[in-house]
């Protein structure tokens, strides 16, 4: 891979990087400000199952951001856009649709087919 395809791809996972970092950073002290008292059960009920609803988002932003660390070290140990399957060569296409990918689409397709056989 280029110089300029692999400084572009760990200038955008570090911009995604912070930016996730920082809407994790919002939603802790969001979630430790004071408490509201809400007399109607309906609205604190709506409030509760907002703040679900944000927790699940930043769990999945949680695991995002592990794997663009991940990416990130592959980036600085040269294996970054390369399959972790078959030692081939990800595709351009495929790394800035997924940039943290570590397997080329065939690899991946063969993975998620075992899945889904297996039941997983």
């Amino acid at each position: 891979m280029k110089k300029k395809d692999i400084d572009f791809f760990k200038e955008l996972l570090t911009n995604q990087l912070e930016e996730l970092l920082s809407l994790a950073d919002n939603t802790v002290s969001g979630m430790t400000d004071p408490k509201e008292n809400f007399p109607d059960p309906t609205d604190r009920a709506s409030l509760e199952a907002d703040r679900n609803f944000m927790l699940r988002i930043r769990d999945r932003e949680h695991k995002l951001i592990k794997k663009i660390k991940k990416a990130l070290e592959r980036i600085e140990n040269g294996t970054f856009g390369l399959c972790e399957s078959c030692g081939e060569d990800v595709s351009i296409n495929r790394l800035k649709a997924r940039p943290v990918t570590a397997q080329c689409i065939d690899c991946k397709t063969k993975e998620e087919a075992l899945e889904k056989a297996l039941g997983l």
